[in-house]
């Protein structure tokens, strides 16, 4: 079998360069569907007359969440839907709501910790800031988000030389050893009055913006924003480190890059659905294919756009009761508006969740840590991952299924279970399966490093995956009356 080609892994680094938050991934995702001709839906709009057998859509939530949908020309209500579930975000540092800070001549910026990252791996990098800006418009009450992403390195958190400490474990203090200097309190002491930021003299229920944070930090965040520093309301900004995303190796085998746990799922899923309803493969399919990427599941995803939110099941309530098309003799289904309807329940039924997030690969130089006979390697295929505990969904139907999507699509894949005497990671797979009833199965291309700065993953399991979530979305409609378990 002939190597996959390296394109889709030049165009995931080139995702991830342009995303170093949920909000950017979003947004980058969402110029994605535009330019494949997927039309913006509101959750706040009716859909009822708007979506449409045949058509491609999307939908987003705080900017960090994204649904995106294509309805099968043959599409009538009840029918399955088949869904790669996958998130945005990825473990970080986010810059604390007052972080305003100094310390013996160090201007220094107040962080807090997302997620479980590992920490020691953001020392000594060249970090900068991105987010998501609220902004006040001028001669307007109206606030409106902007995103920023600051190109150059402007913090930095130093180890402590050797000399000074000679640790044989670096586990620094996430409170007081991980503040990241700014820059000098003479350079800022020596600023022109003109160049700093004014607060406002009107009043303030919060501490002006250029109290709670350093005012030229306020200042180059408005630049990058495009607004006066006057104007910034609230942000939400995270560090993340400059050093863009790559391929490597001695034959461009390995993707080096932050954050892909998991927007290489991220992206896989979306250029999946894409290509899988491209020129006219949405004519005779009967299902809607669907991939969700959420916020917040490094942190449990309990939140409002997290997946264990309603966000999921409420776009599939009201894709389920979609009316077929005219010519079917079935599109009298009555709207979702009759309570006795019961499209949602048997659609439920029927669909299938692919949940996708990274796995783990084998490690040359720890590989006492994994189980014998389950150790993925790097660029042989995506990793099925199973658990008798349920931090998995994955069971046998669910194998036997993604293994006919695979051999169909000529793609290889690996199982993985972790040791009985280790912790296991869990996904997004068991929360919307126990929430959904619907059937389930975790998978997820490997990688080493897993929530480093830094990780690393296969070249050529990028173009794989993709091959996978096209054709899983594109067959499922077949695949589905055949393997069943009722």
């Amino acid at each position: 079998m002939a190597a996959p080609s390296l394109q889709s892994a030049h165009d995931l680094v080139d995702f991830i360069n342009a995303s170093p938050t949920p909000y950017h991934a979003v947004a980058t995702a969402a110029r994605a569907f535009d330019d494949a001709g997927f039309q913006y839906l509101k959750e706040r709009d009716s859909w009822y007359s708007t979506i449409k057998p045949g058509g491609k859509y999307y939908v987003t939530r705080n900017g960090s969440s994204i649904i995106a949908f294509a309805v099968g020309a043959k599409w009538k209500p009840g029918n399955p839907i088949g869904m790669v579930g996958a998130h945005t975000d990825s473990p970080c540092l986010r810059i604390k709501p007052v972080s305003q800070k100094s310390s013996n001549g160090f201007l220094q910026v107040g962080v807090e910790t997302y997620g479980g990252g590992i920490w020691h791996s953001w020392f000594d990098r060249d970090l900068s800031v991105a987010g998501r800006v609220l902004v006040r418009e001028k001669d307007s009450d109206a606030i409106v988000p902007h995103l920023v992403k600051i190109d150059r390195p402007i913090v930095r958190i130093p180890t402590l030389a050797i000399h000074l400490h000679r640790q044989t474990n670096f586990d620094p203090n996430k409170e007081d050893e991980m503040l990241p200097i700014a820059g000098l309190v003479a350079a800022e002491l020596n600023r022109d009055a003109s160049e700093t930021s004014s607060a406002s003299t009107d009043f303030q229920p919060l501490k002006h913006m250029t109290e709670r944070h350093h005012p030229h930090f306020i200042d180059v965040v408005a630049e990058h924003a495009g607004v006066e520093p006057a104007q910034i309301v609230d942000f939400e900004l995270v560090l993340y480190d400059t050093h863009k995303s790559c391929l490597g190796g001695l034959n461009d085998e390995f993707i080096f890059s932050p954050r892909l746990d998991n927007l290489c799922m991220t992206f896989c899923s979306v250029q999946g659905l894409i290509a899988s309803a491209k020129n006219k493969a949405l004519d005779s399919d009967p299902t809607i294919r669907l991939v969700a990427c959420f916020d917040h599941e490094e942190i449990g995803s309990t939140s409002a756009q997290g997946a264990d939110s309603n966000m999921l099941p409420a776009i599939v309530r009201r894709l389920s009761c979609i009316p077929g098309t005219a010519s079917s003799s079935e599109a009298s289904f009555d709207h979702v508006e009759d309570p006795v309807a019961t499209a949602f329940e048997q659609t439920l039924s029927t669909s299938f969740l692919v949940s996708a997030d990274m796995a783990h690969s084998i490690h040359p130089n720890y590989a006492g840590k994994y189980e014998s006979n389950h150790r993925p390697e790097m660029n042989k295929g995506t990793v099925i991952k199973v658990n008798a505990n349920q931090r998995y969904a994955t069971n046998s139907p669910g194998i036997v299924l993604v293994q006919e999507v695979a051999r169909r699509a000529a793609v290889p894949l690996q199982l993985f279970v972790v040791k009985n005497d280790s912790p296991c990671g869990s996904t997004i797979g068991p929360m919307l399966s126990a929430k959904m009833g619907v059937r389930t199965l975790d998978l997820g291309n490997a990688q080493l490093s897993m929530h480093s700065i830094r990780e690393t993953a296969g070249s050529h399991d990028v173009e794989n995956a993709i091959k996978l979530f096209e054709g899983f979305l594109g067959s499922y409609g077949e695949l589905e009356a055949n393997i069943r378990m009722d």
